[in-house]
Order: structure tokens, then C-alpha cells, then sequence
């Protein structure tokens, strides 16, 4: 690291459990977050302040005047610019001396074939139940670590699946794939602003400890954050042998 480096991240350095070491793994690595919406606003920023090295943005929508209530990362004048290029300025301007990639499209399963071996974690900031199935199961066809959550209404959860561990449950272990699923979304159902913040935040966290190894991430836990409430649960979660992803067929 040089002197502005060390300056930067001075109060990471001050961690034992992160330290010079550990800064030096953040600056080599690579976080793929699929969605710059909510989450991926809250997410994203942090990353990029604590100095993760390469950040790709994945969306292909464009800013709206009604994401400005709870997506973060964009500003008024980002009204009719792509999410991807919005995010990038946001982040350039806090941290110029990372790498921001974009991609301006749907995450197909192409693209992710072509990303998630690259990324050194996957976060899927998404608001679409299809698309996290798949970028569940390519994420786990190339045994990488994804890091999944989702917010609606005043509810938001947050869990972990480290596809490098034997045994490691994926999502859809959790919520099985479903043909017939009633999709919801924030522009029906509405959405608690800072309850975007707190999840993406949380998934942020958890991306950290992993690209640095500290702490015990949601690896097999499934949290669930209550904002009306302020209440916090956690479920523990296993592998099903019969799941159609990563069960033994």
C-alpha cells in the first residue's frame, strides 16, 4: 500500500482482525454485485470505501425518480441514466483509485457464466425471485461464495453460501424453485426506506469478513431483520439431499 492508502484505510489497520494483511486482501479482490437498486446502493458504497480492489455492477435499468426514496447511490440529476453508470460515478467520486466495471443487462445465464469465475464473492442484490435461482445455481456450479438478500415491505433477511465448503446449503435449499412463484416487488408493495440500507449494509459485512477471512459469516444461517419491529431472528439452515440444485440426485 502507498502513503494514501495508509491513510485511507488507517482505521481498518487499527483492527487486529483486519490489519495491513488483510487490508492488502481487499485490495486484490473482486465483488460481482448483481442488482443497483436498494441493496446494491447500500452495498456497493461500502465496499468501495473499504477499499475492495474491483467492483462489478450488474442492471439494466434505468434511474427513476421514484428509486430516489431508498437507492442511495443515485442522485436526482441520475434520473434516465443506466444504474450501472450512475453507481459507477458514485463510486468513482468516493473512491477513485478503484476499478468499476459495468454491465448494462439482465443477469442471463451467459453473463453470469462469464462473471461469477472472475469474482472473488457474488452478491446478489437482486429483487427477482427467478433470477436468484439462477445466479444461485451457476454460483455453485463454479463453487464460488454468494452472499443473498432481500428486502419488501418492513421485513429483510440476509444469508451466506460458501459453495467452496462440502456441505454448504444454497438458496435453494431454502426457497425452492417454483414454476408457478407470485413475484413481488417494491412498485406493488412498497418498501421501507432504511430497511434497504440495513440489509445491504449487513451484506456488505458479511462480504467483507469473507474476502478476509474474520469472524463467523451467516454460513448456514438464514437472519431476518424486522423493521417495524426492530426484531432480529435467525433460522439455521441445512443442505436437503433432494434439492434441486445441490442435492444428491
Amino acid at each position: 500500500m502507498n502513503d494514501e492508502q495508509l491513510l485511507r484505510y488507517s482505521r481498518h489497520l487499527l483492527l487486529d482482525e483486519i490489519d495491513v494483511a488483510g487490508q492488502e486482501k481487499l485490495l486484490q479482490s473482486h465483488a460481482l454485485i448483481i442488482g443497483a437498486g436498494g441493496l446494491g446502493s447500500a452495498c456497493a458504497p461500502y465496499l468501495a470505501a473499504a477499499g475492495v480492489g474491483q467492483i462489478t455492477l450488474v442492471d439494466h435499468d434505468r434511474v427513476e425518480l421514484t428509486n430516489l426514496q431508498r437507492q442511495i447511490m443515485h442522485q436526482h440529476n441520475s434520473i434516465g441514466m443506466s444504474k450501472v453508470a450512475s453507481g459507477k460515478r458514485f463510486l468513482n467520486a468516493l473512491n477513485p483509485s478503484l476499478t468499476i466495471h459495468t454491465r448494462e443487462q439482465k443477469a442471463d445465464e451467459a453473463l453470469l457464466n462469464e462473471l461469477v469465475p472472475k469474482a472473488s464473492v457474488v452478491i446478489d442484490c437482486t429483487d427477482n425471485f427467478a433470477t436468484r435461482q439462477l445466479i444461485n445455481r451457476i454460483t455453485f456450479k463454479h463453487k464460488g461464495v454468494l452472499i443473498s438478500g432481500a428486502a419488501i415491505r418492513f421485513d429483510g433477511q440476509v444469508s451466506v453460501f460458501d459453495f467452496r465448503r462440502a456441505g454448504s446449503p444454497c438458496y435453494a435449499c431454502i426457497f425452492p424453485p417454483d414454476p408457478n412463484f407470485s413475484e413481488t416487488n417494491c412498485a406493488s408493495m412498497g418498501v421501507f426506506s432504511p430497511l434497504v440500507g440495513i440489509i445491504g449494509g449487513i451484506q456488505a459485512a458479511q462480504a467483507l469478513q469473507i474476502l478476509v477471512g474474520i469472524g463467523e459469516p451467516l454460513i448456514g444461517r438464514l437472519l431476518i431483520w424486522n423493521a417495524k419491529t426492530t426484531q432480529i431472528d435467525e433460522i439455521k439452515v441445512k443442505p436437503h439431499t433432494d434439492c434441486s440444485v445441490c442435492g444428491d440426485h
